[in-house]
């Protein structure tokens, strides 16, 4: 009898068990509307990047934080989870002429340069991404709008083609400075660095109600 309890408590356990991992494996549910706001879906995008949508092994990913640092860092995709996260409704703008309109819970950018000393002569911030592509801003631009490298839009992680693991939301940006699959931020003096479409012509600043192309 005593053999008999036992096997029946074992295979609850392992049920219980079974199922708290199916919980945990399941994933989110895309929102559509956010504190009455409409939002777009993640599938309104055009495919535009310059080598096709990236996968990124996440075993082996880490964010590197480089350049005019005091001690420069490495992040794995959890350890950047594990700082404070903010979520925030912003508008994506195109320069081809369409526009999303999305909930994008990231970390922010300062918080990741704060952890590895950003130098006194440091005044840019270059993005790099898995797949080459690059763009760069003003340190202070980064640093007093709060930017967010986000991990997630409309409650669901970041599918692989708009960028996972992480996509920049470069606010009152055109899209071409959202850059997607960043692995890499340097901090620089070079307030001239000209990412891979400012090297073609477009707008090193990139600012909505501009002219993108110089």
């Amino acid at each position: 009898m005593r053999l008999f309890f036992a096997v029946v408590c074992a295979l609850f356990l392992c049920c219980c068990v079974q199922q708290s991992e199916e919980i945990r494996q399941l994933s989110g549910v895309e929102v559509r509307e956010y504190q009455g706001e409409r939002l777009s879906s993640v599938a309104d995008f055009r495919e535009n990047s310059i080598s096709g949508p990236q996968h990124v092994n996440i075993t082996d990913y880490r964010l590197q934080i480089t350049g005019l640092v005091e001690e420069p860092r490495s992040f794995s995709y959890e350890q950047v989870l594990d700082h404070q996260r903010y979520r925030k409704v912003v508008l994506l703008h195109c320069v081809e002429g369409w526009s999303v309109n999305l909930l994008w819970d990231g970390v922010l950018v300062k918080d990741l340069l704060d952890e590895a000393g950003v130098r006194p002569e440091a005044n840019t911030v270059i993005f790099y991404a898995v797949d080459g592509y690059s763009t760069s801003f003003p340190l202070d631009y980064v640093r007093d709008r709060n930017i967010l490298l986000a991990y997630g839009m409309n409650n669901v992680t970041l599918p692989a083609e708009r960028g996972y693991p992480f996509e920049l939301v470069a606010e009152d940006k055109w899209g071409y400075k959202w850059i997607k699959w960043v692995e890499r931020i340097e901090l620089s003096n070079d307030s001239a660095y000209r990412g891979y479409w400012e090297r073609q012509g477009y707008s090193n600043g990139g600012d909505l109600g501009s002219r993108f192309l110089e």
